[in-house]
């Protein structure tokens, strides 16, 4: 898709709160190609063939779709809503993400496209099928991956918006300004039913089951289809704000859809997980109070030990060590696949508690990681990435091949 372009200018990253405002396309770029190097220079993975993924742009979504197509030789389809550049304003970072995947995928010789838009809504999903049943006939993986603050349900027409908030009483922690190390705490009060409610609509998994629903009744899945969504439960120091508050009720909704789409897909071979993942920087967990100042503790502790990955490191292990393991998939005690397994070591999680009980602005960046979280958070938008000339113009009009 050809639009016109606008001068090349020096991308800055310019910030408001936990949202960077601006994106870099040769940044995002390289890191892009970083996670299909990675990939790459790991064991070839045999497991899926036609991959849809939804989110696909960001995070454990993209890193889904590069060990797909660069790790299985996988066709893919990406579904996400990102934003193209407009007059001196950048794309988005998932915008640039995506086009060097296309660009890459199509270096490699699979086939990929992109479906730009309200993955929540009906037009994009008939949208989707017909490009499945035209480009790749059916699909085997269907990765749920979607972050999204809001939601317009595509049948009543009412639109939700999540909250990030207790349960119950008001709760008060640690909490970090990841741009200046101040050090504070944070107070959140209780979520009210209504907002509870709307969180669940938001985050949990009926618009999962929608999206199968409608793929089978499309006839354009496998029989022995997979599909996962993701989750997070994480430590008692998060808990309250996260895995007991409404961010957590909404996730309890999501593996309780998992049960049903993994009941409803085995009468023809097909199976349904949520995968439990690390703790990680992204644009989404930045805005959780408490959980950026965990997350630097626990940074320091996992690479001191040699156990830290990133987005594309934990979904290779969960494609070749659960997913498409050749002795099956190991689950908990409640069918969920565990890849924060090694973030959840009582060891690991000892070392962070120590940390938190003693971290002050003073010593922040003695006692966690905090320069690491802080640097992970801007090259999620293309900056602060080795080898990249920020003082020199760049055209930020980039197109993505694929585009339907």
């Amino acid at each position: 898709m050809k639009r016109k372009e606008y001068p090349n200018m020096i991308i800055q990253p310019k910030t408001r709160g936990f949202i960077c405002t601006t994106a870099h396309p040769e940044g995002c770029a390289k890191q892009v190609q970083r996670q299909i190097d990675y990939v790459k220079g790991q064991p070839a993975l045999t497991g899926p063939r036609n991959v849809l993924v939804i989110g696909a742009s960001t995070g454990y979504g993209l890193a889904s779709r590069i060990v797909s197509a660069f790790g299985a030789g996988a066709n893919t389809v990406g579904v996400y809503f990102d934003k193209a550049a407009e007059g001196a304003r950048t794309a988005s970072a998932g915008w640039y993400n995506s086009a060097a995947f296309e660009q890459a995928a199509a270096a490699a010789g699979t086939k990929s496209y992109s479906i730009v838009g309200d993955a929540f809504s009906d037009e994009i999903k008939a949208k989707t099928i017909d490009l499945i049943r035209t480009e790749l006939g059916k699909i085997d993986l269907i990765v749920y991956s979607v972050a999204s603050p809001r939601r317009t349900h595509p049948k009543t027409g009412e639109t939700f918006s999540s909250v990030i908030k207790p349960l119950g009483e008001t709760y008060s922690n640690k909490t970090v300004n990841f741009h200046n190390g101040d050090v504070s705490i944070a107070t959140i009060e209780p979520a009210t039913d209504d907002e509870l409610r709307q969180t669940i609509a938001v985050m949990g998994g009926e618009d999962w089951q929608m999206w199968i629903d409608e793929l089978s009744a499309a006839g354009v899945l496998e029989n022995d289809v997979t599909t996962v969504a993701y989750s997070y439960i994480g430590p008692e120091i998060t808990h309250a704000v996260y895995r007991e508050g409404t961010i957590g009720a909404a996730k309890n909704d999501l593996e309780t859809t998992a049960q049903r789409l993994n009941s409803q897909l085995s009468a023809t071979g097909g199976r349904a997980f949520v995968s439990v993942n690390k703790a990680l920087v992204t644009q989404s967990s930045s805005a959780i109070p408490v959980v950026p100042l965990y997350i630097s503790a626990l940074y320091k502790v996992m690479k001191e030990k040699g156990l830290h990955e990133g987005c594309i490191e934990q979904m290779y292990r969960l494609f070749s060590e659960r997913l498409y393991a050749s002795n099956g998939v190991a689950v908990d005690e409640k069918g969920l696949i565990r890849v924060d397994d090694w973030e959840m070591k009582p060891e690991i999680q000892a070392e962070v508690a120590q940390l938190w009980a003693d971290l002050t602005t003073e010593n922040v960046y003695e006692l966690s990681d905090l320069e690491g979280y802080r640097r992970e958070f801007f090259q999620l938008f293309g900056f602060e990435t080795d080898g990249i000339d920020y003082e020199a113009d760049v055209n930020q009009d980039v197109n993505i091949p694929n585009l339907r």
